[in-house]
């Protein structure tokens, strides 16, 4: 909001009113404003986040993966209400949930929301839409990023030492106007959290895709 020329936020499964319940962000909001009045707040302004990006016309930005209900962008815009909590099922829920895998094809997810896909589909996914490259999160990675389907596809997972328990490292791709890129890697920070953090961290699971 403070940079919105320059600063671009896409919605996850995190971004949900079920999910930021399980997995800390409702107990963020009651530990710092003590008002879930806050939460509610944000649970609508989660539902006007898009769900996808494109970086000049060649990258495809997206939380979770593709979807088989979507062969063309523009189905995107014209099947998806986003005005809405995540469902269960559809279209906008592979968006947030799906994942690639080694295997071709698609395959039900075994966590149980979403599918999982294989190079096939992210190459015919890359050939219609005239795009080079899908970027997504969603995945741990141990050194923030990794790459899948031949280098036509890269996980970046920023958030480092996920749930204060992986050790992981966080990366961000930084992108060029040539298109070029490279990886910024980090740890996490050092500083002690404090008691309150340390209550809330406490309530985190160990995340589903895990």
């Amino acid at each position: 909001m403070r940079y919105p020329q320059r600063i671009y936020l896409i919605r996850g499964n995190h971004e949900n009113r079920d999910i930021s319940q399980i997995y800390g962000f409702y107990d963020e909001c009651l530990q710092k404003y003590g008002n879930i009045n806050i939460w509610k707040y944000f649970i609508e302004l989660f539902n006007f986040l898009p769900l996808t990006a494109v970086i000049d016309s060649q990258i495809f930005c997206v939380h979770g993966g593709l979807s088989p209900s979507i062969d063309v962008l523009d189905h995107i815009n014209t099947c998806i209400n986003r005005f809405q909590d995540i469902p269960l099922e559809g279209a906008m829920c592979d968006l947030v949930w799906t994942d690639p895998e080694d295997f071709n094809g698609w395959h039900m997810a075994p966590k149980g929301s979403g599918f999982t896909f294989g190079q096939d589909i992210t190459e015919d996914f890359l050939h219609n839409n005239k795009l080079k490259l899908i970027v997504r999160g969603h995945q741990l990675t141990m050194k923030g990023y990794c790459w899948y389907h031949n280098e036509q596809l890269c996980t970046v997972f920023s958030a480092p030492n996920y749930c204060y328990r992986f050790g992981n490292k966080g990366a961000i791709m930084e992108v060029n106007e040539y298109l070029n890129y490279n990886f910024l890697q980090y740890g996490p920070n050092a500083q002690q959290a404090t008691k309150e953090d340390q209550e809330i961290k406490n309530k985190r699971a160990i995340d589903y895709f895990l």
